[in-house]
């Protein structure tokens, strides 16, 4: 484990790449023990200046889409390219242990197996959109050991589109055709979100119904208004399974990637994200301050009751809430 003793060595270390180290980096991140938390402040503040050269991209997608075969199919072909991966799968949440789940890192066995490829499997911990509250920060140690693409998979469920994209450079939706989720995938908020929309399982006998749902995305796309001026979304098919399609995607975010560069908008985006990501968590600190101030709680947990009496309307309630911390903090 990192302490003050070994910090400047671990960053030395992380620097170079080990893994090892980058493991023991991100369980300090992880941790929710002040020391800890102290501790990791010092070691993110250092590796700064080495962070922001990598490619960042989420994956999220309907439950049985391929997800992690897609991944390491994926993953395999960066790795082909020269390129070291790492891949942050986020996983619901035990409501027992706050752990991981699913442990995606099991079901990419050769992408795991690769020594240019880096797997963590990170519980989501209840957050909303199934994004972990560290996914941001993990994503700058892999920057800062070397990676040069790093990946956030996610649950692919609820809110998570928004959220995953949010602190990432270019957003793929994995989606499934035939299964009944076509519609259900051609949301507002997803198509808002979603530079690459990609249908995997185009095999067998899934072809016709694979066309079908690319016109789908396809119309809904050209009806909804850009992103990005720079970059019109797309919608790619592949079979994960056979291996099928994957360089076009590649291809396809090389695309994206470069323009945006080209026209400084990658850079915008990346400083607006720093931005937001320091006003929400501020706002998390905020709260936790507050209800740990044993009045405040109590007075919370009083208005909480009477509002659910109908004894006070919420209106009120917040009014008195705001006041009650005015007298306190401000006054």
């Amino acid at each position: 484990m990192i302490n003050e003793a070994t910090l400047a060595e671990s960053i030395r270390r992380l620097r170079q790449g080990e893994r090892a180290t980058l493991a023991q980096a991100m369980t300090l991140v992880e941790s929710r023990h002040p020391r800890h938390q102290a501790l990791s402040t010092q070691l993110l503040d250092a590796i700064m200046p080495y962070c922001g050269n990598a490619l960042r991209l989420g994956v999220t997608g309907t439950p049985g889409a391929g997800k992690s075969t897609f991944l390491e199919a994926f993953g395999m072909l960066l790795i082909r390219e020269g390129l070291k991966v790492a891949v942050i799968a986020v996983d619901p949440s035990s409501p027992v242990t706050g752990g991981s789940i699913l442990g995606d890192k099991t079901r990419m066995n050769d992408l795991a197996r690769a020594e240019t490829a880096f797997i963590r499997p990170v519980p989501s911990s209840g957050h909303l959109g199934g994004a972990s509250q560290r996914a941001r920060e993990l994503m700058l140690l892999c920057e800062a050991a070397g990676y040069d693409v790093v990946i956030v998979e996610t649950v692919g469920v609820g809110q998570s589109e928004t959220e995953v994209a949010r602190m990432l450079d270019c957003f793929i939706s994995l989606q499934i055709a035939g299964g009944g989720d076509d519609l259900q995938g051609i949301k507002k908020g997803l198509m808002e979100v979603a530079d690459l929309i990609v249908i995997n399982k185009d095999d067998g006998d899934n072809h016709t119904n694979v066309a079908i749902a690319r016109h789908m995305y396809e119309s809904a796309l050209h009806i909804l208004r850009r992103k990005y001026d720079e970059w019109q979304p797309r919608v790619l098919t592949c079979s994960a399974l056979e291996k099928r399609g994957i360089d076009e995607i590649w291809h396809a975010i090389i695309e994206f990637k470069t323009a945006l560069t080209a026209s400084g908008r990658l850079q915008q985006v990346r400083q607006q994200q720093s931005v937001e990501w320091l006003r929400k968590q501020t706002e998390e600190e905020v709260l936790n301050h507050l209800f740990a101030n044993e009045d405040f709680d109590r007075y919370y947990r009083q208005t909480l009751l009477a509002v659910k009496n109908n004894t006070l309307s919420p209106r009120t309630g917040l009014r008195q809430l705001s006041e009650f911390i005015q007298t306190q903090y401000f006054d």
